[in-house]
């Protein structure tokens, strides 16, 4: 079965939808109270940018599992240790993170999100300059039947048309809620699906971008992208069902939902990393306060692992002083080493292990 994807806002068969239900709103309610809560704790705590890109390693992660791109946290981070002639999936989880701060950074300098924006941060996770499908897209089938469920606009006319009114309805100042509106774009752009690949992937960028512009948040931190993975089937089904019967309601709720158990795991991560935070600055302090620094601190919390070049040039010491500063660390259970070729690379394993428990 083909459909044909109406533009927004929501309609089916030609007729509005109505996307402000008494069910609807009381989640949209719920969802905006703890969204507020996880932007409020951000806001307060020191060592923000510590926070922040620990969440944001986590969500690409998942979002890439998502779509079958595999890793694990080791992987990653000997990765980003390499930064170079990288290959396989960790290469592209890290394609995504880099794509979802440079999408955040258009988003702070342009206040809006267009077109030519999403085809910049997707050509960033696939490293192509491909851009708008000129090709009849990926078929959605039913893997019980072997039936063609539904077939995305396959002319790049249609999609480019069909993009232009998602554009609008992104950035159109109106009375409804944003998360709504969230909802409702993200099905849109995964239905309009205008890549050869990667449509996933930005789609869940776009749900962090839309949620920035609006001020809901000030940093990618609503880790998404873990509850539409422990939820696959589900959230495939729901989309369907739009696709088939205009069922708006049932997925709007859905995403309130997942804003909900997102915005409390993620505001519980947030806590924990910052406990560890403080945690460590305070064992340092009572074993060996000649060491200790705000900024030594912050340093071995920012990457998950510390060069000695990098203690050298961020607290401005000699190459001495530095090694002996990460030995100690060693010495008293807040780092571990490890020989990397030619190189001694200091990893917190406190910090690796709480990442790798949510």
């Amino acid at each position: 079965m083909t459909n044909t994807l109406e533009k927004l806002p929501p309609q089916h068969q030609g007729k509005l939808v109505d996307i402000e239900t008494k069910k609807i709103l009381r989640e949209v309610s719920k969802a905006n109270r703890r969204i507020a809560e996880l932007k409020g704790y951000s806001e307060i705590v020191p060592n923000k940018n510590i926070l922040i890109n620990a969440i944001t390693l986590n969500e690409s992660k998942e979002s890439s599992e998502i779509e079958n791109i595999v890793t694990t946290h080791d992987e990653l981070f000997t990765a980003m240790m390499k930064k170079e002639h990288l290959i396989g999936p960790a290469k592209e989880v890290l394609n995504y993170k880099e794509a979802l701060w440079k999408g955040i950074e258009l988003i702070k300098e342009n206040e809006i999100l267009t077109t030519n924006m999403i085809v910049d941060i997707q050509g960033i996770i696939e490293k192509n300059n491909a851009g708008i499908r000129k090709q009849s897209g990926t078929k959605l089938v039913n893997d019980r039947t072997g039936e063609v469920i539904y077939t995305p606009p396959s002319s790049e006319t249609e999609i480019r048309e069909l993009l232009w009114n998602l554009e609008q309805y992104i950035n159109e100042d109106d009375e409804i809620d944003p998360l709504i509106k969230m909802a409702i774009i993200h099905y849109q752009f995964e239905s309009i699906h205008p890549f050869y690949d990667g449509n996933g992937r930005t789609g869940r960028i776009i749900n962090e971008l839309y949620l920035v512009m609006k001020g809901l948040l000030d940093s990618p931190i609503l880790y998404l992208s873990k509850y539409i993975l422990s939820t696959k089937n589900e959230y495939y089904k729901l989309l369907d069902d739009i696709h088939q019967n205009g069922s708006w309601e049932n997925w709007i709720l859905y995403v309130m939902r997942g804003i909900q158990e997102t915005s409390e795991s993620s505001l519980e991560l947030l806590k924990h990393i910052n406990m560890l935070v403080d945690e460590t600055g305070d064992h340092i302090k009572n074993v060996n306060p000649k060491i200790y620094s705000k900024e030594l601190v912050n340093i071995i919390f920012t990457e998950f692992y510390t060069r000695i070049g990098s203690i050298e040039s961020e607290l401005g010491v000699t190459r001495k002083t530095a090694s002996n500063y990460l030995n100690e660390l060693v010495n008293i259970g807040i780092l571990s080493v490890e020989q990397r070729g030619k190189e001694k690379i200091f990893i917190n394993k406190k910090l690796l292990k709480l990442i790798q428990s949510v």
